[in-house]
């Protein structure tokens, strides 16, 4: 056995798969996840099984990146009819489950007129029967609640469709990986380990921590045929120190999207964590070895698959002390980030509802309301976040949009002004049926598809923030600009482009008020004085 210490290369790229598809949340939430794998995962390798050729021509559209479209060649038609094959069996509960579901919905349609639903819960489907509670609203439409900690502890919640995939990568260039399963490939390593697994935690570690190879490769239970592709992603290299904060301010970083870091010499809280690999590049940008080995509060905004990207937070998990979400509402749409997260191994998760407080010190942190971005879905999931740190305030609006400038109005006669405030201005935003296609189980008019959008804060929306928290500092971020979100976020700007346009007016509007302003990309590093 070799006592050779050996680190993880900081350029592996580690891909977390359910069903080898790209893990995001509603891949890990039961209910979710059934709607997911029966009307979107299926069809689309059915639709790329059928017309190979229909597929590989969209992927090479640039127009079409992002669209529902199978990244491999022709010749991989064969792995993807197995894949097929095996879902539906592997699967077979799961795709009941999203019909019991259609089923319960057409029920509550055509029964449930304002009377009593008592009667119905003997026609709920037998998948779901103890599942869910029938409800009405106060106009007398009727609905479910789904019983969510209990999906989890039933045959519709199964660990051993999780795993990871690593590679190793030197661009910032990578597929887009929502509409492409990952199919074994000389150059990747695949573990076949649930996301809660321990050995997950020592392989992260090995960014900073080294460990003899035999150890690791026990740990992840790493098969033999795999073992020399897995020792080339190690190297004796020592990665860089941590560059600590220790003065007597604030200094807060950025890291791309909506990720910053904000830090006092005692405490440290993350927001929205993507990361880039670190490799050489033109771009400069912070990395994971730029972040602490403890982080006191990391904060999600929201549900979203750019805001909860579970292939940096799981490589994380090992160095968070805690994790604040946004309470959800127990719907089909609204799953809960707490029990996803405290079921894939996080010790530590605090739900915060809206105008709610945390303290540590002199830190503190308040959740705000958060309207927009949702697609005018009841989605109670998502939060915007007041951090103070001693006598700095800080907001953290992410994708945030202002339809109602009144609500501002009150938050700001209660939190008082605001030093500096983070913005996203993503104002074009996707179609409602992007994220939450697959949970409808009737057809969306295109209409009403193309009307409610994902989308933030245009110029005069941002702007009206900016002006009634009195900011003294305002950055637009969460845009999806950096070139190492592509695989995720599929965003290409013009100058033309809406979300520029918008956004170079609020800079210019902010500069006339002698408001320190920019649009952030790459990596930032402010310093805030005692």
């Amino acid at each position: 056995m070799s006592n050779q210490e050996l680190y993880l290369r900081p350029n592996v790229v580690v891909e977390p798969l359910v069903d080898r598809w790209y893990a995001w949340s509603h891949l890990i939430s039961p209910a979710t996840a059934a709607m997911n794998i029966t009307h979107r995962h299926l069809k689309i390798m059915e639709s790329f099984v059928n017309a190979a050729q229909v597929h590989v021509a969209a992927v090479a559209n640039p127009k079409m990146l992002g669209g529902p479209f199978i990244d491999h060649g022709s010749d991989r038609v064969p792995e993807i009819s197995e894949l097929i094959v095996k879902t539906k069996q592997d699967r077979a509960q799961m795709i009941a489950f999203a019909e019991a579901i259609r089923q319960l919905e057409d029920l509550l349609r055509t029964s449930a007129d304002g009377h009593s639903l008592e009667p119905l819960y003997d026609s709920v489907p037998e998948l779901l029967r103890g599942y869910v509670e029938l409800v009405y609203d106060l106009n007398d439409h009727p609905s479910f609640r789904l019983i969510e900690p209990l999906l989890y502890h039933s045959p519709f919640y199964d660990v051993s469709s999780q795993s990871l995939m690593l590679s190793l990568i030197d661009q910032d260039e990578r597929p887009f990986v929502l509409s492409t399963p990952r199919l074994d490939n000389d150059r990747s390593v695949h573990l076949r380990l649930p996301f809660a697994e321990e050995g997950i935690n020592h392989l992260f570690a090995m960014k900073r921590t080294p460990r003899t190879f035999d150890w690791i490769k026990d740990q992840l239970g790493l098969p033999d045929k795999d073992a020399a592709l897995f020792r080339s992603m190690l190297t004796e290299e020592r990665p860089h120190p941590y560059d600590k904060y220790t003065g007597d301010g604030v200094r807060w970083r950025y890291f791309g999207h909506a990720c910053v870091l904000a830090e006092t010499k005692e405490f440290s809280v993350l927001t929205d964590p993507v990361l880039s690999y670190t490799f050489a590049s033109r771009i400069p940008r912070y990395g994971y070895e730029d972040l602490p080995d403890l982080i006191d509060y990391v904060l999600i905004t929201h549900n979203h698959q750019d805001h909860i990207m579970f292939e940096t937070i799981l490589q994380l998990r090992h160095r968070i002390k805690c994790v604040v979400v946004p309470r959800s509402a127990g719907t089909l749409q609204d799953p809960s980030l707490k029990l996803l997260l405290e079921r894939i191994g996080f010790a530590n998760v605090l739900h915060l509802d809206e105008l709610e407080t945390i303290s540590a010190g002199d830190v503190s942190i308040t959740g705000l309301p958060f309207l927009g971005e949702h697609a005018d879905l009841d989605i109670r999931c998502k939060l915007a976040y007041l951090v103070r740190l001693g006598r700095h305030s800080l907001i953290f609006a992410a994708d945030s949009c202002n339809i109602e400038p009144k609500l501002y109005e009150y938050v700001q006669q209660l939190v008082g002004d605001v030093d500096v405030l983070f913005l996203g201005m993503e104002c074009d935003g996707a179609p409602l049926t992007w994220v939450y296609g697959p949970l409808f189980t009737r057809r969306v008019q295109r209409t009403m598809d193309q009307s409610r959008r994902l989308s933030g804060s245009n110029y005069k929306r941002g702007m009206d923030i900016v002006r009634r928290f009195n900011c003294k500092q305002a950055y637009v971020y969460a845009m999806g600009q950096e070139p190492w979100l592509n695989y995720i976020m599929s965003k290409k700007y013009s100058a033309d482009s809406s979300p520029i346009v918008e956004s170079n007016a609020l800079l210019a509007d902010c500069a006339t008020r002698g408001i320190v302003a920019e649009r952030l990309f790459g990596e930032k590093e402010i310093l805030l004085p005692v």
